[in-house]
């Protein structure tokens, strides 16, 4: 049985991240982060760093950022 290689990491920058499909800033906008002016998260900030500054558990963000890969469209 073949295991499809996660390609979003909580050691992965912002910036890196938005590279990787369109709707990554859906994703987070959903999450609320970074989602106001005077609030916005700094694109060479790492997944976790920003999961952790906004209180957000990183292994439930991957999953759903995942699911956009997937083809998931549950974001």
């Amino acid at each position: 049985m073949e295991t499809q290689a996660k390609k979003f990491r909580a050691d992965m920058p912002v910036a890196e991240a938005m590279e990787l499909h369109p709707r990554v800033g859906e994703v987070f906008a959903a999450f609320h982060l970074g989602g106001c002016a005077h609030c916005g998260i700094a694109q060479f900030e790492t997944i976790d760093q920003v999961c952790a500054a906004y209180g957000v558990e990183v292994d439930v963000l991957l999953e759903v950022l995942e699911g956009l890969l997937d083809g998931s469209d549950n974001a």
